[in-house]
This record gives C-alpha cells, sequence and structure tokens, in this order.
C-alpha cells in the first residue's frame, strides 16, 4: 500500500475544517505538501537533514495536539511543547540513515568498502510514527523532552526484532527546563543536576561536594521527578552510597511530593513513596534492611490511623513474590491487611482495595501467600468503626467459615480473604484459590465458575472432582443469572468432554439441583426416516 496520512494529521482536511470564510490561510498548497512529505519520510541521509524534518514536523503536529487533547490530557502535555536533546536525534538517525541518499550529494565521496548497506526491515515506519511514540513514552515519564531511550523504545515497537532493555530509573537532564529560565535559575537548575549526577555515578568520596551544589535543601534536595539523592541511590542498590548519605543527614521518610506544579516530572504512581518503597520495589534486601535498621518506616509513608493512598513496602513485595522480603518486612511489623485508597473514588478492583493477601492470590505467589496467613493477626483498639458496628450482627453464609468469625480482626480477615479468592480465580490460580477455600472462607458463584473453567482447561480432573463436590456448600442466594448465561453450558461442556463416571454423577446431581422438584416431561422420540439406497 501507499503511505498517506491519517485523518487526525490530515493538513488539507483540518485547514478546510478550521477556515473561516475571509480568513487567511495558515500554509499555501505548497506548502503543506512539504509538510506531509516530512511527515511521511521513512529515510534520511545525514542528521542534518533529520533535524530538520524533525523540526518542521513538531511545529506542525503541536497546534493539532492542542486541540485533540481532552480532560484526561496531563497537565505537563499542555504547558508546553516536547523539546528533542541531540541525543534523540542521532539516535533516531542510526535508524533512518540511508547511506545511498547521502551519496547523492556530488560534494560526498562513496565510501569503499561499506560493512552493511541495508537493513532487512520490509515495512520501514514514517517519521509521524517515530514522533508518536517516541513523544508518548517521554509523555509517560512526564518529560517535556524526548531523549535517546525514548527512540530506542520506540524503535522496539515498530521494528521488527529490535529489543532494548527496559528504562532505568534516573535523574533526567536539565536541559529541557533550563530553556524556560533565566540565567540565574538556570545556573541553579544546572548545579543541581551536578549535585545529583555526581551522586548517582557512586563515589562515596564526592558526597560533600555534591551536597554544596544541591542547593539550600542539601542532601534531602528532590528533582524534577520529586526524588531525593536517598531514593535513587535505593534503586541502583548502592549500599555504599546509602549508608554514606545517612550519616550525612539524610531524611529516611522523605516522600515523592504529591503536587505537579513544582515538580512537573513526578509520576503518579510513585507519589508518597518514600525510600524504602523505592528498594522493595527492585529488590535489594540488603539495602532494605539497612533502611530499616535505620529507623525507616516499615508501612512507607502510612500514619497510623490514616487512610493510605499510595503502596506499602508489604503490598510490592508481595505481588512481586518476593518471598524474603516479605518475611523481614512481617518481622518488623508490616500490617498485611493494609490496602490502598483512591482519593476521587475510583478504583480499579471493584472487589476491594488489593491489599497484600490480595497482591499475592492475584500473581499466584502461593508461598507468599502462605507467609502472610501464618502472620499473628494484631489487636486493633476498643473503637468500633461504623462499618465493624454495622457488620457486628451479621451471620456468614457458611458455617465452615465460623473459625474465621472469632474476634472483629476476624471480619475483617474474612473480608480481605474473600478479596483475595476472588483475585486469585480471575487471574487462573486455582491451587491459591482451593487454599483459601480450605481454611474456610465461603465460595461465591463467580469465583466458584471462574476455578471450575480454569480446572477444565487444565484438564486437572481430580480438581474437576472436588469442585463439582463444593457446588452444595454455594448458598442459594448465589444463584443469579451468571448459573444459566455462564455455568450451565460450562457444565454441559464438560459433561460432553468428560468420560469419567465420577464426573458424570456429579453433574447430574448438580443438574438435577438446579431443575428442581418438578417432574420432567415426557421426551419423543426423534425418528429418523430411512432413506433408499440403491
Amino acid at each position: 500500500g501507499v503511505l498517506c496520512l491519517p485523518d487526525s494529521l490530515n493538513l488539507h482536511k483540518d485547514q478546510q475544517r478550521s477556515n473561516k470564510p475571509g480568513e487567511v490561510q495558515m500554509f499555501s498548497q505548497s506548502e503543506l505538501r512539504t509538510i506531509e512529505q516530512s511527515l511521511l519520510a521513512t529515510r534520511v541521509g545525514s542528521i542534518a537533514e533529520l533535524s530538520d524534518l524533525v523540526s518542521r514536523a513538531m511545529h506542525h503536529l503541536q497546534p493539532l495536539n492542542a486541540k485533540q487533547h481532552g480532560n484526561g490530557t496531563p497537565m505537563h502535555q499542555k504547558q508546553g511543547s516536547f523539546y528533542w536533546e541531540p541525543e534523540a536525534l542521532y539516535t533516531l538517525c542510526y535508524f533512518m540513515h540511508c547511506p545511498q541518499m547521502e551519496w547523492e550529494n556530488p560534494n560526498v565521496e562513496p565510501s569503499k568498502v561499506t560493512l552493511q548497506t541495508e537493513r532487512p526491515f520490509i515495512v520501514l515506519p514514517p517519521l509521524m510514527e517515530w514522533i508518536r511514540v517516541a513523544v508518548a513514552h517521554a509523555g509517560h515519564r512526564r518529560s517535556f523532552s524526548v531523549d535517546s531511550d525514548d527512540v530506542r523504545q520506540a524503535a522496539r515497537l515498530l521494528l521488527p526484532g529490535v529489543d532494548c532493555e527496559p528504562r532505568q530509573l534516573k535523574i533526567d537532564d536539565c536541559f529541557c527546563a533550563s530553556r524556560k529560565l533565566d540565567a540565574v535559575a538556570t545556573e541553579a537548575k544546572f548545579k543541581q543536576d551536578l549535585g545529583f549526577r555526581m551522586l548517582n555515578c557512586g563515589r562515596t568520596d564526592l558526597v560533600k561536594q555534591a551536597i554544596s551544589l544541591l542547593g539550600p535543601d542539601g542532601i534531602n534536595s528532590m528533582s524534577e521527578q520529586g526524588m531525593t539523592p536517598l531514593m535513587y541511590a535505593c534503586v541502583r542498590g548502592d549500599e555504599a552510597m546509602v549508608q554514606m548519605l545517612l550519616d550525612a543527614g539524610a531524611d529516611l521518610n522523605a516522600e515523592v511530593v504529591s503536587t505537579a506544579h513544582k515538580y512537573p516530572s513526578v509520576h503518579p504512581e510513585t507519589r508518597h513513596w518514600t525510600a524504602l518503597t523505592f528498594a522493595v520495589l527492585h529488590g535489594h534486601i540488603p539495602v532494605v534492611q539497612l533502611l530499616l535498621d535505620a529507623g525507616a518506616k516499615v508501612e512507607g509513608s502510612l500514619e497510623h490511623g490514616e487512610e493510605n493512598y499510595s503502596e506499602t513496602p508489604l503490598q510490592l513485595a508481595a505481588a512481586a513474590g518476593n518471598f524474603e522480603l516479605v518475611s523481614l518486612l512481617l518481622e518488623r511489623g508490616a500490617d498485611p491487611m493494609i490496602g490502598t485508597m483512591y482519593r476521587n473514588g475510583i478504583s480499579m478492583t471493584p472487589q476491594g482495595d488489593m491489599n497484600s493477601f490480595s497482591q499475592a492470590a492475584a500473581h499466584g505467589h502461593r508461598n507468599v501467600f502462605r507467609k502472610l496467613l501464618a502472620q499473628p493477626e494484631k489487636e486493633k483498639s476498643d473503637i468500633l468503626s461504623l462499618e465493624e458496628i454495622l457488620a457486628e450482627g451479621t451471620d456468614l453464609p457458611d458455617a465452615a467459615a465460623a473459625p474465621l468469625c472469632a474476634s472483629r480482626n476476624s471480619k475483617a480477615k474474612l473480608k480481605a480473604l474473600k478479596e483475595a479468592m476472588y483475585h486469585s480465580a480471575e487471574h487462573g490460580y486455582v491451587d491459591v484459590t482451593i487454599d483459601i477455600r480450605s481454611i474456610g472462607v465461603p465460595w461465591t458463584l463467580h469465583t466458584w465458575l471462574e476455578s471450575l473453567r480454569t480446572s477444565f482447561q487444565q484438564h486437572r480432573r481430580p480438581l474437576i472432582q472436588c469442585l463439582l463436590k463444593e457446588f452444595k456448600s454455594i448458598q442459594e442466594e448465589e444463584y443469579t443469572e451468571e448459573l444459566i448465561t455462564q455455568g450451565l453450558p460450562l457444565m454441559f461442556e464438560i459433561l460432553k468432554a468428560s468420560k469419567n463416571e465420577v464426573i458424570s454423577q456429579q453433574l447430574s446431581v448438580i443438574f438435577t439441583h438446579c431443575y428442581g422438584p418438578y417432574p420432567i416431561p415426557k421426551l419423543v422420540e426423534i425418528k429418523r426416516k430411512q432413506t433408499s439406497r440403491l
């Protein structure tokens, strides 16, 4: 096919829609054709040519993006345009460079020996795709500048067989931000950037010199990402640097800021994270041990009695399945019952708040889940919350869950385990679901059906027999339309595929129970007409 611009980038249509009668057009027809050719370019001959094409393309794309952004656009994208760093252009030129185009210049002599003239890509993406994907990566990390790693990530998506390492969390260049500041502010910004880089290099003998460059906040200065030098050291797992920063007075429990006005590159997912959170996220056990020994709060930014709006270190360790970290955090008093609240009331988890039990169950970490389950319960205060008062008189539908209801703590734990049971069933970890059921957590129709479907898909006959036997424990209040639309077709499919006598008998009992005590109407035998054969 022929490369063409999508409707959202079609210059002719956009100019026809935007121009009013009597209004002067922004671009002439020749200029429009030139810009379109720039956006559709797949090869370039030199870095100078590529720089000119990107400059023209970004000049055109920025007004279009401003028109198309809705309410969901991040604030940092509405404040200004993206800037391409020189390294990003050189990286893009590597993927788009064509030596033959350079040879068309009469002033350039072709090389006598070439190791590679063409790259084996059948379809080369146009410049507009490179820009779109690279800018999306830059926007994801809340940056105003496109760097070389953004281009490499774009190549990983656009070119077949090309791969690169995941982007590491590190201090960003301040070249882009410095373009909007005066001379004094730019000098301070570059000094702070140099201080962060001196600390990131791992040289412990440069700590004092780096602190003097960081600014008035010293060792606790924050980058545009809202992170302190201690947080970056924890990300790298540099135990010696962490100890040096602690000795220099670094704040153990400093949090990533939640505002984007002063720190525009703060990512929403890292807000309120502490140095301990970053160390746990990257699995650096010695650094975690060091921070806890120095007095870091085991629950991260969570204060006692307050609602939690960010993941705790134990939640992250449970989701990653790091048994050693989970054990260490539990020993230091981490609470597996703590979940994550959402300020706007919108949650991606309708069945609960994704505490550590749910994180381990949703990711299938059976050993971590059992470790969390074995943790002794913390005693709560005697003051009842409204939710606990309302739940105090409710009865459980299943008598098997009685051991979990001996106290108010057990009622909260039962709710957490029900949530974990839902997530394990949804993600297909039926062994974890059976473990939760074995301690007395009652079935819901949905979790039972999902577990049965997974067992059938995995051809686990003993588990299918066990689940079919458990059907009678589901309360009739749980029977919903899902049983008719999803459950019965699934069970008939199992009956059709199964050659096991026990499974057939169990299914017949369930069908009889679902049909009820009504008499079965007489079935009329369908007689086939016999055809004559020659």
